[in-house]
């Protein structure tokens, strides 16, 4: 019988000593899967233990979920947009039991491909919770009560992290949404109130105000997305503000009361703005559902990580070096649960450090890349440094800025909003950073970071024959574009202009 049916049949797990694992990975996410299947791939016997999802949050509650239901959301904005295009249509209603089905055939489907793929490499993938009992040593608990024991030659940890909730008075008793809820709503919220602007809470405010709900967001710092860069940053907020949406910024929550679902308060107090007015100022938001997206904090409570020797930072994470290689000997860690950017991409090249280390090689996890995408729409795409951090680390760039209007094949899309920019370093050409507020801003993004890769110029991207009309071809108008210099001084607000 393939193991990977063992998943309903965990009596065969029954014995006495440990089974013996080339590699137990502890947690089912996309880093441990392609790990899976790669080393079974390669003759290795691998087993992977995950408590509910196959192939872990990205498939099943967190990644393509989101952009499956904000692409539902998508084409609702473009219904409203319809006489724009030239087509006219009547009144029309938005079945969200039909958007969440959408949704949820398209996670059985991924999970029926992920099994077929378990199947096919020899992978063994096993559904129950599991803690170490002893160094590379793994205890499986099933859902009727019995328990397993599997060791492994080398161990790796990907349990991930959680939606944080913080310590508010009435916050939990309130029952709040999280992006896993939210993505199962088979209603429109009447009023969402969504506390915290970043990736969760812009991404979803957009989506559910397009479904027709009405949406506040509730932010502690001055400014959306608040790491980006000030003009990232007001271009987000101008354009949910253009979609309806309120946008408290500079608030912390007091206190929340009612339940989400039903009729919920929130109390926000004003840290005041950069004049320092308004400061302290109390105000009650209502709504009928609250959707909290505030951070995240790692799966670590229940693994049991003291009986494998493996030590935890300051922060709750699992403590890794440069090689994800854990305080135990043999025991690994990968993806958000090692401290690592919270990105699937990030998972995935986590689990090529690890298998490079104990495939002979030598790979680290220092000086690469980590590009991202909010899919909002229009996307925000980033790769390498940007304005801010070049300021604060003195180094001097040229920027080269171009709205998307300036993009011919936006406008044939009419989604001419936005912008991109890219710097280049001041005494050579060699770019450094690259960010897109812009229709399908994360492809265009991949090419920037492609060239980046190979060491190119940002003339090479000048002067490119690039297929007309497609977005990338604005990367030519980008670099044609006339630069301005930004040297070490320029955080003291020295700038001049080149060509």
């Amino acid at each position: 019988m393939n193991r990977t049916e063992t998943t309903s049949s965990p009596q065969v797990f029954k014995k006495s000593q440990p089974e013996e694992f080339d590699l137990v990975i502890l947690g089912g996410g996309t880093g441990s899967t392609v790990a899976a299947w790669t080393f079974a791939g390669e003759g290795k016997r691998v087993a992977v233990v995950d408590r509910k999802y196959i192939g872990g949050s990205c498939p099943n509650i967190a990644c393509l979920p989101s952009k499956n239901i904000i692409h539902s959301a998508k084409i609702a904005s473009y219904v409203r947009r319809s006489r724009e295009f030239g087509i006219t249509t009547d009144a029309f209603t938005i079945d969200m039991a039909a958007v969440r089905e959408r949704k949820r055939t398209m996670v059985q489907g991924l999970n029926d491909l992920y099994m077929e793929n378990y199947r096919n490499t020899g992978a063994e993938f096993i559904l129950g919770t599991g803690r170490f009992l002893a160094p590379r040593t793994v205890e499986v608990t099933f859902a009727n009560g019995t328990t397993s024991q599997l060791r492994g030659a080398n161990v790796i940890v990907s349990t991930g992290t959680r939606a944080a909730l913080e310590p508010i008075p009435g916050l939990v008793e309130a029952q709040p949404l999280t992006h896993i809820e939210a993505l199962e709503l088979d209603q429109i919220p009447e009023h969402l109130l969504v506390v915290g602007g970043g990736y969760v809470g812009v991404e979803m405010a957009q989506a559910m105000r397009r479904f027709g709900s009405k949406v506040t967001i509730i932010d502690r710092n001055p400014r959306l997305m608040s790491k980006e860069d000030p003009d990232v940053c007001e271009a987000l907020r101008s354009l949910l503000a253009d979609e309806g949406i309120d946008i408290v910024l500079g608030a912390r929550i007091k206190q929340v009361s009612g339940k989400s679902g039903d009729s919920v308060s929130v109390v926000v107090v004003h840290n005041g703005d950069q004049n320092g007015e308004h400061n302290g100022i109390e105000k009650i938001l209502k709504g009928s559902h609250v959707l909290v997206a505030t951070g995240r904090k790692p799966n670590t409570e229940a693994l049991s990580l003291e009986l494998a020797g493996v030590e935890l930072t300051d922060r709750g994470y699992i403590k890794v070096n440069e090689r994800l290689q854990t305080t135990a000997p043999g025991v690994w860690a990968i993806g958000e649960v090692a401290g690592s950017p919270q990105f699937t991409h990030i998972s995935i090249d986590d689990f090529r450090v690890v298998h490079a280390n104990l495939t002979g090689g030598h790979r680290v996890t220092t000086g690469r890349q980590v590009p991202y995408c909010l899919f909002t729409d229009p996307e925000l795409a980033r790769i390498g440094l940007s304005e801010t951090e070049a300021q604060a680390g003195g180094i001097a760039y040229r920027l080269f800025k171009v709205p998307m209007e300036t993009n011919l094949r936006a406008r044939t899309l009419s989604e001419t909003r936005g912008f991109v920019k890219a710097l280049v370093e001041a005494d050579s050409d060699r770019i450094l950073g690259f960010t897109a507020f812009a229709v399908g801003a994360g492809e265009i993004l991949a090419a920037v970071q492609i060239a980046m890769i190979a060491g190119l110029p940002f003339t090479a991207l000048r002067d490119a024959v690039l297929t007309h009309p497609t977005l990338v071809e604005g990367l030519t108008s980008l670099f044609s574009s006339r630069a301005s210099v930004h040297d070490v001084a320029e955080t003291r607000g020295t700038q001049t202009s080149a060509a």
